[in-house]
């Protein structure tokens, strides 16, 4: 288990920066950490729903839970799952390839980061 040594929260540039040890950071972006929430909500126990329209979202607050995990609060009233150690170590390290997945099922469901933009998939 990697216990970051500094969590820090940015509310302006909506991001949490992880810090492990001596040169090893991580900047998460509230979006991301909003659409890969292990909550049963974003999880669909085990059939992961696609969240959509997070693009402005941002943390309102950060909790300890316990000594194994954070509770995040995201402003558009999210606050259920608990980031694990293991689970946002995963997250930081794995950020890149995530972001790229996530941003590939968005475009196949004709789905956009902006909540305010209305993607329409003409049949034809």
């Amino acid at each position: 288990m990697r216990i970051p040594s500094a969590i820090e929260l940015h509310k302006a540039s909506k991001t949490l920066t992880l810090k492990y040890g001596e040169g090893e950071s991580y900047t998460l972006p509230a979006e991301f950490l909003r659409v890969h929430s292990p909550s049963a909500e974003v999880q669909g126990h085990g059939n992961p729903i696609l969240q959509y329209g997070k693009l402005h979202v941002g943390l309102s607050k950060i909790e300890p839970a316990g000594q194994y995990a954070l509770k995040l609060s995201f402003d558009d009233g999210h606050d259920s799952g608990l980031f694990t150690w293991d689970y946002l170590h995963h997250l930081a390290t794995n950020q890149e390839r995530l972001w790229k997945e996530y941003l590939a099922a968005l475009a196949a469901a004709g789905k956009s980061r902006d909540p305010d933009e209305s993607v329409v998939k003409l049949m034809l």
